[in-house]
């Protein structure tokens, strides 16, 4: 069956993506029960607006300080160990938060979550980024986010059942304890997935040169690159996190839709959330991923202000829905692939882990910003002050963005490779010619 540049991976590709792609689903969905949980939280915990909005900004400063401490953990120890730990944080911090007995407990145990799922994510676009050859490396990294809607899709789908079978108070306590599933990838991972070659042939020559610091990313040419790129994921994410964290309040509060047609709504945001991705990633492979980025930024925006500000019927509302998650999810999915190619391998994860997590972590200010906000001022008002100043932030970060799609990443690690290298076909499945082979190194 030809299942287009799906059928074109190695084995090990293949399995490398499953394995990003599944984390990330499983992560996703614990990550989105609590923006779904958050009226019954504070119905049933007193908590007050803007309490829900600084437990979801701690989990993004999680999710901040974890994709960098991840990163540079990765270059270290290896990606796939380090993926394993990760993925293994988000499931047992999850379940843990189904014994919350109120604020500071739940602040606790969404941090950890947060550190987990940042880490998961940053660690698993790289090794993804790794593995995948360079004529494929785009298309593939920008459809592991469409994992994001698969676990967000989990996590609305079981809203409903759990909610119309239990009571509100147990309920989301249940909701809580089923996040220890992602910790069953874990044992995929461990058997299937191996080291990414390129990994293992950098960190075999450089055993006998000195280690690079973790602050390498801030000095000589990394740090251009490096600030532009953490402001322009400032501006991306913390637009992004204020239609996540806000969008099932909103539709319950501002709309006034019940329970059960919130679910539907979302299901078609949800459904964008997958099928953006795959649409960036074919976009960008044509017209470069900074005019991509541009593109999805200028009609998200309009998309924001359009849902929150006019006054449209249901029917509208449906359409819009599905275009916000797909230009969400769109500009998310190409964030990691364009960090990726901006360092070498022994900064690598590095450097990109911190680009987009001290991103998170900035952006992480938004959601409580729009909490503050909205006790003085209509919610949806709130919402579209705070994602329109991070759109245009974002834009303006795009202009300076590096574009070096395709560069081989091997012979970058090496110094050699000029932007837009690309190895040659021989070379793209098995990767060097001498000691590689389908992605797994060989001795």
């Amino acid at each position: 069956m030809n299942l287009g540049w799906l059928s074109k991976l190695s084995a090990v590709e293949r399995k490398t993506f499953f394995a990003a792609f599944g984390g990330l689903a499983l992560d996703s969905m614990d990550t989105t029960i609590y923006a779904l949980v958050t009226p019954a939280l504070i119905a049933t915990l007193s908590l007050s607006r803007p309490d829900a909005g600084i437990l979801a900004s701690s989990s993004l400063i999680g999710t901040a300080l974890g994709g960098w401490v991840a990163g540079i953990a990765a270059d270290r120890f290896g990606r796939v160990r380090v993926l394993q730990f990760t993925i293994l944080l988000v499931a047992v911090s999850t379940f843990a938060a189904a014994f919350a007995d109120g604020f500071w407990y739940l602040l606790v145990a969404r941090a950890i979550q947060g550190m987990g799922y940042g880490g998961e994510a940053a660690v698993g676009a790289v090794l993804v980024a790794e593995v995948v050859s360079a004529g494929m490396r785009g298309r593939v990294a920008a459809a592991i986010q469409s994992g994001y809607a698969v676990g967000n899709a989990l996590s609305v789908a079981l809203f409903p059942v759990i909610f119309g079978w239990l009571s509100q108070d147990m309920a989301w306590r249940v909701f809580f304890a089923i996040g220890i599933l992602p910790a069953l990838l874990v044992f995929f991972v461990r058997r299937f997935v191996p080291e990414s070659a390129i990994f293992v042939e950098e960190k075999a020559q450089r055993a006998a040169s000195p280690a690079h610091s973790f602050w390498t990313i801030f000095t000589g040419e990394h740090l251009f690159k490096t600030l532009v790129a953490t402001f322009f994921t400032t501006g991306t994410l913390g637009a992004a996190y204020v239609m996540i964290t806000w969008l099932p309040t909103y539709l319950q509060t501002g709309l006034h839709l019940p329970v059960t047609h919130t679910a539907g709504y979302l299901a078609v945001n949800i459904f964008g959330s997958f099928v953006g991705p795959i649409a960036f990633g074919l976009i960008a492979d044509r017209i470069g991923r900074r005019k991509g980025f541009m593109l999805f930024l200028v009609c998200q925006a309009l998309n924001v202000v359009v849902y929150t500000q006019a006054p449209i019927g249901q029917g509208i509302t449906v359409i819009l829905g599905f275009f916000l998650g797909a230009l969400q999810a769109g500009l998310a999915s190409g964030l990691m692939p364009t960090f990726a190619e901006l360092f070498p391998t022994s900064i690598r994860a590095n450097g990109a882990g911190f680009a987009l997590s001290a991103g998170r972590g900035l952006g992480s200010i938004v959601p409580a910003t729009v909490g503050i906000l909205s006790t003085r001022m209509h919610l949806g008002d709130a919402m579209a002050i705070c994602a329109i100043c991070g759109y245009t932030a974002a834009f303006c970060a795009a202009l300076l963005l590096p574009e070096q799609q395709g560069i081989d990443l091997r012979t970058m690690a090496a110094g050699g490779a000029p932007d837009g290298a690309e190895r040659p076909p021989h070379e793209r499945e098995t990767g060097h010619p001498n000691n590689i082979r389908n992605g797994v190194a060989t001795q």
